[in-house]
């Protein structure tokens, strides 16, 4: 493996690098019926992103992992993702794309129950210049938000982005304002 750092055309606090699977020793193995089915090989590329500035305001926990060894690894906790999962929905602009795996996370975050940290979703809001004044943000003030959001994508388009990347694009068929629209209203 070996690491290419990722040449802005902007800077933000973002740091990228992706490690590439083209090199004598592999470091990653993907295993299961997926990685078998891909027939000739294909190179794989790991994209790793890292905030050098975030906001303040978030959890961590520390998560046991035991492959490929036992080590502790120090993550933000669920809430604080959902935040800036919902920071992304709102206020990335991808060029004049929809970036489907960003719906398709929102996806899974409303489909297991999870809540959203509201105080460090509106530090990330701060940050970004959004939402300058606000002392608080409720829940049903981010659904708005996120109705709004919802009105202005093209589902269709999202849909394309993230069927490459899931076993099942059949399941995709759903996607629509109005599904989306239904899981805003499930927000918690």
């Amino acid at each position: 493996m070996h690491r290419l750092l990722k040449q802005k055309t902007r800077q933000t606090a973002v740091e990228s690098a992706f490690l590439k699977s083209n090199t004598a020793i592999h470091l990653l193995q993907i295993q299961g019926e997926y990685a078998q089915s891909w027939s000739p090989p294909r190179p794989i590329k790991i994209k790793f992103e890292v905030d050098t500035q975030p906001p303040l305001g978030f959890g961590t926990e520390e998560k046991l992992l035991l492959l490929p060894f036992s080590f502790y690894v120090k993550c933000f906790q669920i809430g604080d993702l959902f935040a800036g999962k919902l920071h992304a929905l709102l206020y990335r602009r991808w060029q004049n794309r929809v970036k489907g795996r960003d719906w398709y996370d929102f996806e899974w975050y409303v489909r297991h129950g999870h809540r959203v940290h509201l105080s460090h979703f509106l530090q990330r809001a701060q940050q970004s210049g959004q939402l300058v004044g606000w002392d608080s943000v409720s829940v049903e003030e981010v659904r708005e938000l996120l109705r709004q959001r919802v009105e202005q994508v093209d589902f269709q388009q999202a849909k394309q982005d993230v069927a490459r990347f899931i076993k099942h694009p059949e399941r995709l068929e759903i996607w629509s304002q109005g599904y989306f629209q239904g899981l805003v209203e499930r927000l918690g």
